[in-house]
């Protein structure tokens, strides 16, 4: 089994729901230290319309200068990844998105099963705490001014081979 991350977001709205997925990433974690990070382009979410996509990119986002959304975190809980079983946990760090660096803490599981790390994690983002411009004619429409994020991701122990 391969290290993989899926980051989604979904946004309602009184018109169409907003939704998309990014599965080009990979998170990289220390099980001695707690310390976890996941990079990810801003211009691999997928939508279900073109339109949508391009919206994200150009409109909110500007990917074109904020290539990239970044989480530097640590595991706030002492665990023991060799031993298998479900752990709630918490992870504070740093999200740097759009430009704007804020820290946050979020809540999450970590399971560890067969020396596999899957980590499970939900929590929302207000678009104003990142400086994310919503015209205002879209608010009308009942865009809500926050996304509800969700991430997995699945990662192997790094092996030292001699």
């Amino acid at each position: 089994m391969a290290d993989s991350c899926r980051v989604s977001f979904f946004s309602k709205t009184s018109m169409e729901n907003i939704d998309a997925e990014n599965t080009i990433s990979k998170p990289v974690m220390s099980i001695a230290t707690g310390d976890i990070q996941i990079s990810l382009s801003n211009q691999n979410f997928v939508f279900k319309s073109k339109l949508m996509q391009e919206h994200f990119n150009e409109d909110y986002m500007e990917s074109e200068k904020y290539p990239h959304t970044v989480f530097k975190g640590k595991v706030n809980e002492k665990l023991d990844y060799k031993k298998d079983g479900v752990n709630h946990v918490t992870v504070t760090g740093v999200m740097d998105m759009h430009g704007v660096q804020k820290t946050i803490t979020i809540p999450g599981t970590i399971t560890v099963q067969n020396s596999i790390i899957f980590l499970v994690a939900k929590f929302e983002a207000k678009m104003v705490d990142y400086n994310i411009k919503v015209p205002k004619a879209l608010l009308v429409g009942n865009l809500s001014d926050h996304v509800s994020i969700d991430l997995t991701a699945t990662m192997k122990p790094y092996q030292v081979k001699n």
